[in-house]
């Protein structure tokens, strides 16, 4: 299976810390070498407390996370963003191949959105129609275009994050039946969470402490590096540090997450 990490905040963060251990998992303390990528929402100013910016920032290697120069420039570039989803694979549908390496990218509504997916969907052969197709050959990416499609005969514009979640709850169960379905999915205002088998999720905030990574040696003090007013969610397959209290998702449970913190 594949492995998700994403982080939603109200102020803009860089994923430096977290992406450093997660990458090892891309062949290193892992086995999910079969490519990985990672996408970044530009922060921008905010309106209602919702972030306006609108690009992104979105690289994808097909080669192993652990040895990629470009996952290494990741690790050391502190990009920041208020909305960040990163993935590494290891493939049950679809060769290794560049198209095949999550995150993957569609626009809806004048946004760009981001879905990543951990899981195995048999025969799932949804009816897509001319503006959502996949380019690769991937389970997870007919998936994605089926919530894009879905999505667009739902709404006729950018609903709200509440409106937008129970949508998104509909749509996940009906694509579980079919298999493992985690993700991670954003539009750069908010950051939804489905736990098909596993997913975890911190909330950093004030008083923040220190935090060590699991596959790597080191160790951060968020303490010298935040404002008491900052808040971060990460949300992964499996814990990245070995002294914070990671909650596990329940099966089947959405999640949205806005500002850093759980709608």
């Amino acid at each position: 299976m594949c492995q998700l990490l994403g982080m939603n905040c109200n102020t803009p963060t860089d994923i430096t810390f977290s992406f450093t251990g997660f990458a090892q998992r891309g062949g290193h303390t892992d086995h999910h070498a079969d490519g990985w990528g990672v996408a970044f929402f530009e922060s921008g100013a905010q309106h209602d407390g919702i972030p306006t910016g609108k690009g992104l920032r979105h690289f994808v290697d097909h080669t192993s996370a652990a040895t990629s120069p470009i996952a290494r420039l990741i690790s050391s570039y502190p990009i920041k963003s208020h909305n960040v989803i990163a993935h590494i694979r290891k493939a049950t549908q679809g060769v290794v191949a560049l198209e095949n390496c999550h995150p993957f990218v569609r626009e809806l509504w004048g946004r760009y959105w981001v879905f990543a997916h951990n899981g195995d969907l048999k025969d799932f052969s949804p009816r897509l129609h001319g503006s959502f197709r996949p380019v690769g050959s991937t389970d997870s990416e007919r998936a994605f275009a089926y919530i894009m499609q879905e999505l667009a005969k739902s709404h006729a514009g950018v609903p709200s994050v509440a409106e937008l979640t129970l949508t998104l709850r509909e749509i996940a169960a009906e694509i579980h039946r079919f298999g493992t379905f985690n993700f991670l999915l954003s539009n750069g205002q908010a950051l939804w969470a489905h736990a098909s088998t596993q997913l975890h999720y911190v909330l950093r905030q004030h008083p923040f402490s220190h935090a060590a990574l699991v596959d790597d040696d080191m160790q951060v003090n968020f303490a010298e590096h935040t404002h008491v007013n900052d808040r971060v969610a990460v949300v992964v397959t499996t814990p990245l540090t070995s002294n914070e209290a990671w909650v596990p998702m329940q099966r089947g449970e959405l999640l949205a997450f806005v500002d850093g913190l759980v709608l």
